[in-house]
């Protein structure tokens, strides 16, 4: 299962699917999507607005509150959330 947990300026994501085998997963392959589409967009439009660690577990540390970035964020989870409400035995996302 995709875990996807966020905390006040920082998001983990962690785990996989197993809805198929790897290079099969369509539910890995939606998350991976919507989640490096995010990062990359966010990197684009400004650098230093965020930063991320992609080990075990990718790590997304939100260094910046401006409109842009939070709206980015914000897109993201919601289309995480999509997928985990057509997917609930695969990804889950948990908000604090």
């Amino acid at each position: 299962m995709i875990k996807v947990v966020c905390l006040e300026n920082k998001i983990e994501i962690s785990g996989h699917a197993c809805f198929e085998s790897y290079g099969k997963d369509i539910v890995c392959a939606s998350a991976s999507s919507i989640i490096y589409t995010t990062i990359n967009g966010i990197l684009n439009i400004n650098d230093k607005a965020i930063q991320f660690n992609d080990g075990k577990k990718l790590e997304i540390f939100i260094n910046s509150n401006d409109e842009i970035t939070k709206k980015l964020i914000n897109n993201m989870l919601d289309l995480l959330k999509n997928l985990a409400e057509q997917y609930p035995k695969n990804i889950i996302v948990k908000e604090s």
